[in-house]
């Protein structure tokens, strides 16, 4: 398969791509800095250079030209005011969704976050983000023309991947390795069937083949 990743360079998103690369589909990832093109290509991916906070529909849908699928894995960053908020969390994953349609790509993929809710309350930042990734969440979930996949992950960490976890509409609160997040979204790219579901995704004791396989179709 041919895979494009918006927040290529993202630490899931290299995770993610080193996992394409290595099992032979072709990770693309879509960057805004070109300095970032090496660490791409050390994982087995390809960068495509363009800023999704300034890019047009069509810049973007050229992109993804012969894609069998999209990954939205971009993010403005925790230290991040509350406006790019708006324009990375919320704007570019809509950004994504219409160049998706665009280019005629069904498959997208969504990496949400626990506890997102365009109606959230508050007024710190993180209310925002919520609210943010919430709203994206609805604009994506609201397109008929895509086979569109929401996962929301728990708490992120930096420890290994043990390869099990739990995936389930509900899972409660709960940490998640980033290595395991990945390869869920792997897994959720190989089953279609997972098309139309909100996801949220903690550690477990499932191996993540088979917890994909669980949930698709319910």
């Amino acid at each position: 398969m041919r895979i494009v990743i918006a927040g290529g360079h993202g630490q899931i998103a290299l995770r993610l791509e080193r996992l394409l690369a290595a099992r032979g589909d072709e990770a693309v990832g879509i960057v805004r800095d070109p300095g970032q093109r090496g660490d791409l290509e050390a994982v087995g991916a390809r960068a495509a250079v363009l800023d999704l906070e300034s890019a047009s529909v069509d810049e973007v849908a050229e992109v993804l030209g012969g894609a069998d699928a999209v990954v939205f894995a971009a993010g403005a960053g925790p230290n991040s005011g509350a406006a790019r908020k708006d324009t990375v969390d919320r704007a570019a994953a809509v950004l994504l969704a219409d160049a998706a349609e665009r280019a005629g790509v069904r498959r997208y993929v969504m990496v949400s976050a626990m506890g997102a809710d365009a109606s959230h309350p508050g007024d710190e930042v993180f209310d925002v983000y919520l609210r943010a990734k919430g709203a994206a969440d609805d604009a994506v979930r609201a397109r008929p023309g895509l086979d569109w996949t929401v996962l929301r992950p728990g708490l992120l960490t930096d420890d290994a991947g043990t390869g099990l976890v739990l995936l389930s509409p509900s899972t409660g609160r709960g940490p998640v390795p980033r290595d395991d997040v990945a390869a869920a979204l792997a897994e959720l790219l190989d089953t279609p069937s997972t098309a139309g579901l909100t996801l949220e995704l903690i550690s477990g004791n499932v191996p993540v083949a088979v917890a994909a396989k669980n949930v698709s179709g319910n």
